[in-house]
């Protein structure tokens, strides 16, 4: 399997199955003489770990990082940084009635179409347990960043349900078990996920990632377009099905005034008066908080009966069983800010590089 690696000089390496010994990664292009150790990444593992409410999957993982290379006494070496998550809570019996079955929904029958073989514990490869090794290598492109860029991300919609905006508050999505923004909208997905839970279903959600503080000038045209790799980020991470920047499709119904960023002088300094582009222009950031939403679809492994084909080509249904988030939008909230922080990571190294500047 080819193409387990993204970014330029910001690079991580993701390898491993969600019922192996272990996942892991190795992290290239890290500066030297940054502070690092595992209690730097462990924070950002704790947020997507899996098992800690009803409204996630059961499955009970430490998510322990150890560091393998690259960091001496506290700091990074320059040299690559290996990472190692060991998992320690897989079942593979909960997945061996679907051995010989496809899951609708799921990539079996194209990993198989690929490849000629699965891994059908828990999907292997395509489980969204590779997701955790994303999260620490996003850890150590936030060390690359400083605490200059601040990147937040917070579950914006459940269902049809979606958030108050005018009600938005940062601070409570540390709050509830959705990193939700507004306080009655997690109060109405409680009741919501509750009974999707129930019923042994899933649903579908958005998640919105904004990073505040990065300097204009990141990005490159045409094929370096900071908005495209974020994209491109957000795409890979399993189970989205859209992404958009900014006002995104909803720009499709503005006029070319409304969506226009107006532009004035503030304190000496360039200031816009709205920022339908989402922070970037010509792939290029413009200074302003730059606003990625991406939608994920429902879980596909649910209790329901759902028609299938055998590899034999026999008709037959498949009921999933196991431990499953009823809304994997919920966990993808720390990896969408993970993938945030390891582009923009990417685009600063590599607008250092051509132009000498922070």
């Amino acid at each position: 399997m080819s193409h387990n690696t993204y970014g330029h000089l910001f690079r991580v390496t993701t390898w491993g199955e969600s019922h192996g010994p272990a996942i892991g990664g190795v992290v290239d292009g890290v500066p030297p003489q940054l502070d690092l150790t595992e209690a730097d990444i462990q924070p950002w593992l704790d947020k997507r770990r899996p098992g800690q409410n009803r409204f996630t999957t059961q499955r009970q993982e430490p998510d322990t990082v150890e560091i393998l290379s690259g960091v001496l006494e506290g700091q990074t070496t320059g040299t690559p940084v290996s990472l190692l998550i060991r998992n320690q809570d897989a079942r593979s019996k909960d997945y061996g009635d679907i051995e010989d079955k496809y899951r609708p929904g799921h990539a079996d029958y194209t990993y198989e179409a690929k490849y000629g073989i699965r891994d059908y514990r828990g999907g292997g490869r395509q489980s969204a347990r590779e997701t955790a090794v994303r999260v620490a290598a996003g850890a150590i492109a936030r060390k690359v960043l400083t605490d200059a860029i601040q990147i937040r991300g917070a579950l914006v919609q459940v269902g049809a349900d979606t958030v108050d905006r005018a009600q938005w508050d940062w601070d409570e999505t540390d709050r509830n078990p959705f990193f939700c923004p507004d306080h009655a909208a997690a109060a109405r997905w409680i009741e919501q996920l509750d009974q999707v839970r129930k019923d042994g279903s899933s649903i579908g959600a958005v998640i919105e990632i904004v990073a505040s503080g990065v300097p204009a000038g990141w990005g490159a045209p045409l094929y370096g377009k900071l908005d495209a790799d974020l994209a491109a980020a957000m795409m890979s991470i399993n189970a989205v099905k859209g992404v958009e920047i900014g006002a995104g499709f909803g720009a499709a119904a503005l006029t070319g005034e409304k969506n226009a960023d107006e532009m004035h002088m503030q304190d000496g300094r360039v200031a816009f008066k709205s920022n339908h582009a989402g922070g970037i222009l010509g792939g290029i950031a413009t200074g302003q908080d730059i606003v990625v939403r991406f939608a994920v679809k429902p879980t596909s492994s649910i209790l329901s009966p759902r028609a299938t084909i055998t590899k034999t080509g026999e008709e037959t249904e498949i009921v999933t069983k196991g431990r499953h988030d009823p809304c994997v939008g919920i966990r993808a909230v720390p990896v969408g800010e993970a993938m945030m922080a390891c582009v923009l990571a990417d685009h600063h190294l590599r607008h250092r590089a051509q132009i000498g500047a922070q």
